[in-house]
């Protein structure tokens, strides 16, 4: 078989180890907490990242006025299918074995991918900004407007006396890697393509 059909199936089965890898991770630090806290997102859950973080962070929200971390989210049940559309849809192309393919492959990917980030932004935005009313705590900025306590897409970002941080995880870099090979794929059959 040909290096470039051996990188496009690999490529293509990658993004199922989402299915045993978290995707995301959110993380606090604060001198009230010894051991951070923080929650892993999954392609269908989120999850403790250890025992009881999520509880302890639906407390301190409250206090805020802030939502609990859901445990249902439309995502979830989209999400799976998604993924074996896309793992199906690459070994099909793999199969065939048209250079073409490897590179619509690739760029669904991105586009599904961009998809994801924009949904999982719009999530924290509402997370951080949706503050009810009946909180028994306020904080507000210099100009008197109410704090928002938006995570970072990625990266870390100071929220009251919190170090919030948001980084990917095993899932989102066996995706990304998925991606890449698919890349690789695509020159490699154009170099297969100019030897015959």
């Amino acid at each position: 078989m040909k290096l470039s059909k051996i990188l496009m199936f690999t490529g293509a089965l990658l993004p199922l180890l989402l299915f045993v890898l978290p995707m995301w991770n959110i993380t606090l630090r604060a001198p009230q907490y010894p051991e951070p806290i923080g929650m892993d997102i999954w392609i269908n859950k989120i999850a403790d990242h250890n025992p009881n973080d999520i509880k302890n962070i639906n407390l301190m929200n409250h206090y805020v006025g802030m939502k609990d971390i859901p445990t249902e989210i439309p995502e979830f049940k989209i999400f799976p299918g998604v993924v074996i559309s896309v793992v199906v849809l690459g070994l099909i192309i793999a199969f065939i074995g048209k250079r073409k393919l490897y590179l619509a492959w690739f760029a669904i990917m991105v586009i599904l991918g961009s998809i994801g980030m924009y949904d999982f932004y719009q999530w924290e935005y509402d997370y951080g900004h949706d503050l009810k009313e009946t909180a028994a705590i306020k904080f507000t900025d210099k100009d008197g407007q109410p704090i928002a306590y938006q995570p970072p897409l990625i990266g870390s970002k100071m929220i009251l006396n919190f170090n919030a941080t948001s980084l990917p995880m095993s899932g989102a870099y066996a995706l990304f890697t998925g991606m890449l090979l698919s890349l690789l794929a695509f020159y490699h059959a154009r170099r297969e393509e100019m030897e015959t």
